[in-house]
């Protein structure tokens, strides 16, 4: 048998076989990365930086709130009031964080803090992978915290 003519062949079969355990490993890697950013995105609250705020939306991003707001401007617009008290009336922290297999959005889901630490309710928030290489906020929704039975 000639080892070179199937060495190839061995190399296929072993980058094959090592492709799931890479693949977690990268999903493992994007999800420590879209939390990390989320964190970052809150702080941006806890530090009253609105500026800082809008460096992690999309361009094309849509805050579902009431009234919906599409795009940066109209978003920092919406949130402004939001930043201007020296106290943040609220804070954000990431509970679940979830990517997809291609690596290219996310979704982070967590609670919602009033000022004395209650939970009043729930923030969702899709991230889109750039191609700058940043996690940019495309999708965000909260809700009231859940009022379930126990």
């Amino acid at each position: 048998m000639n080892t070179h003519r199937n060495t190839p062949l061995l190399i296929i079969a072993m980058l094959m076989a090592m492709a799931p355990a890479m693949a977690h490993d990268d999903l493992a890697t994007l999800t420590l990365q879209v939390r990390n950013t989320e964190i970052a995105f809150a702080k941006t609250m806890a530090d009253r930086d609105l500026p800082a705020f809008g460096r992690f939306l999309a361009k094309d991003a849509v805050f579902v709130d009431n009234p919906v707001a599409r795009g940066p401007a109209a978003i920092i617009a919406a949130w402004k009031e939001l930043y201007a008290a020296p106290q943040a009336p609220f804070s954000w922290a990431p509970e679940q964080v979830e990517v997809l297999d291609s690596g290219q959005l996310a979704l982070s889901s967590g609670p919602v803090f009033n000022p004395k630490g209650e939970r009043v309710g729930t923030y969702t928030s899709v991230w889109r992978l750039e191609r700058d290489g940043q996690w940019r906020i495309v999708l965000d929704h909260g809700c009231p915290a859940c009022r379930c039975p126990k």
